[in-house]
């Protein structure tokens, strides 16, 4: 009897995900996003909408009416009904491929995961290719420069780690003056918020802002992917990575660190460590509840946006990061600075003063935390 040949199965593919990214609603993103389903439902692919949210946009409206819906999915909240994206229905539907709008949207409390994004990396773990959009200033790292260009606060976001998954940005852009023009046509908001909308949001140069975050952001995960593709084909030697380092703390403020990290993390295509160091006299478990609370959060944070965690034990805070930093060959290091007295620095000492003459190949950024309160 002649042995069994086992055929070798084929690899299967990773779904693919491909992320429609712009300067402010308005744009165009869920438009174009359409547009190219349409195409794909042309060419036999099987495309559903997940969830789509046309705004009151006629041509967007337009656009859904002949592609096939996925019902959302009702739950009741606090005495109301709401309706989110129904995450299991498209999972037993199983298409090729799902639009799913509105990417850095919060989900109505009991959905089975907080962030639609998470949704989304779930579908995208089922086989289920992926077309989304977002605008620019629901990137976790530009919440701080978004929030002060706009004066008011981004509190949807996601990762930056999630844009990295992508296989292909599309970077969706108009002019500041045809996005403006858009608006007063009533294109984008209602009548109503219109004047408000241009004197806040939409004023000029917050819009000249974000289109240049937006095409800068979109550069650089090209410039990503390209150099990733250099780098398994053989076509350069792979430069040594640089690693980035944050140096966290309890105190408030410290998402800014977090933010800035992850940016420059991104920027040179590398990982990088969210670093505590716990020393005998900062046990917050059970001395400060509201500082454990926070540290813990931070933490949560620097995971979401592509972190290594690190949590250290030692007597010196400086000599616990600088052992830390030289075994790691860390490149960049971030510090939080919190207001202090200079006669505090003299009878303390400074961590910062101590890292920078202990570590002069490394460069280190500081960033300002807000004042504690007492």
């Amino acid at each position: 009897m002649s042995p069994m040949i086992e055929l070798e199965r084929p690899a299967v593919e990773p779904a693919k995900l491909r992320v429609y990214i712009g300067a402010a609603p308005g744009v165009g993103k869920t438009y174009r996003m359409l547009e190219q389903a349409h195409q794909l439902k042309k060419q036999g692919v099987d495309v559903v909408i997940g969830l789509v949210e046309p705004h009151g946009r006629a041509e967007t409206a337009a656009l859904i009416q002949d592609l096939e819906i996925i019902p959302e999915k009702e739950i009741a909240y606090r005495s109301v009904t709401l309706k989110e994206m129904d995450l299991d229905a498209i999972l037993v539907r199983r298409p090729d491929t799902c639009v799913v709008d509105e990417l850095a949207h919060t989900n109505v409390p009991g959905s089975r995961n907080r962030k639609r994004y998470e949704d989304v990396l779930e579908l995208l773990d089922a086989g289920i290719n992926i077309m989304t959009a977002v605008n620019i200033q629901h990137l976790e790292t530009l919440n701080d420069a978004v929030s002060r260009s706009a004066s008011t606060q981004i509190r949807e976001t996601i990762p930056d780690s999630f844009l990295k998954r992508a296989d292909e940005v599309v970077n969706v852009d108009v002019t500041v003056d045809e996005l403006r023009t858009r608006l007063r046509e009533g294109k984008i908001y209602a009548s109503e918020k219109v004047e408000q909308a241009l004197a806040n949001f939409f004023r000029k140069g917050n819009l000249n802002m974000l289109r240049e975050l937006a095409l800068r952001t979109t550069a650089e995960q090209v410039g990503n992917a390209a150099a990733e593709y250099r780098r398994t084909q053989g076509l350069e030697q792979a430069p040594m990575p640089e690693k980035v380092m944050v140096c966290l703390s309890s105190r408030p403020g410290t998402e800014r660190l977090l933010r800035a990290g992850a940016r420059i993390a991104g920027r040179l295509a590398t990982n990088w460590f969210a670093v505590y160091v716990e020393t005998p006299d900062s046990d917050h478990r059970h001395g400060d509840p509201e500082a454990f609370a926070r540290l813990e959060e931070y933490e949560r944070m620097a995971r979401e946006l592509g972190a290594r965690v690190v949590t250290l034990k030692g007597k010196s805070v400086s000599d616990t990061l600088i052992d830390f930093a030289q075994h790691e060959n860390i490149s960049h290091v971030v510090f939080g600075q919190s207001a202090r007295s200079r006669f505090d620095i003299l009878l303390r000492g400074s961590i910062i003063n101590r890292f920078l003459a202990e570590m002069r190949e490394t460069t280190v950024q500081v960033v300002p935390l807000s004042r504690e309160t007492k």
